[in-house]
């Protein structure tokens, strides 16, 4: 009866949450994910030096083929969903995108062994995917006002009738919201396993995390490139109608 009264209080105190914090100025930073920020930019502009200098044609290195696999991948996703010349740039934006959240994703590999970690998955920090869904729907409504006007581009708010606005609005302010929460729950929510699997006894706390860290390896994969996706689509509406386009 102990026992399980004592396990239950563990259970009842894993905090999960929670952040490293420094006050500058009034402001509360949260240093871990400000961090693992840092660190997964940083990852990427190294990888971008180290393909730089290992660009082959005859003998392409492994960064390289990698690279070129995800942007190839990412040109043909482009290509289909509103045309490359339509917006040029989502190729690079969403190849950004996807390298940056997978190699912030993968931080969670990488124990400290400090609570809060030093460094655990920014994505699992709300503020962040808010900041990456702002950058997606904010750039892309710049992008179709430059391309269809004001008037042309908000246009499709009114459409297949007035009386759709009220719900396409609705959709519209939802987007930002859908985008950021949708990282943020299943990053967050693999924190929130690791906290409860550090329940379990040390002998055999090894196999349960070690099966654990690989399949979150592969959800921050397949939230990576949901997210570069979902940006694609998004910027499929800058796209003009082809009765514009006549």
């Amino acid at each position: 009866m102990n026992g399980a009264g004592i396990a239950h209080v563990e259970a009842i105190n894993v905090e999960v949450g929670q952040h490293i914090v420094w006050h500058v100025f009034g402001v509360a930073l949260n240093v871990d994910t400000i961090l693992g920020t840092l660190v997964a930019g940083l990852v990427i502009v190294l990888f971008g030096v180290l393909l730089r200098l290992r660009l082959s044609v005859r003998k392409p290195s492994g960064v390289q083929l990698f690279f070129e696999t995800v942007t190839s991948q990412i040109e043909n996703q482009v290509e289909s969903t509103l045309g490359i010349r339509t917006a040029p740039f989502v190729v690079p934006l969403a190849a950004a995108l996807f390298l940056f959240i997978l190699i912030a994703n993968w931080l969670a590999i990488i124990p400290t062994g400090h609570h809060p970690e030093y460094m655990p998955p920014p994505a699992s920090d709300v503020n962040l995917t808010y900041a990456l869904a702002l950058l997606v729907i904010v750039w892309m409504h710049i992008t179709g006002v430059r391309r269809q006007g004001f008037k042309g581009y908000y246009g499709h708010l009114f459409k297949p009738s007035v009386a759709m606005f009220p719900i396409n609005l609705v959709e519209e302010l939802a987007k930002p919201l859908t985008l950021s929460l949708r990282l943020f729950g299943n990053i967050f929510s693999g924190v929130i396993m690791v906290s409860l699997i550090a329940l379990f006894p040390a002998y055999i706390l090894w196999a349960p995390e070690l099966i654990w860290k690989l399949f979150d390896m592969f959800i921050g994969l397949i939230q990576a490139f949901i997210f570069a996706l979902l940006t694609i689509i998004y910027f499929s509406s800058v796209r003009p109608d082809q009765e514009s386009a006549h």
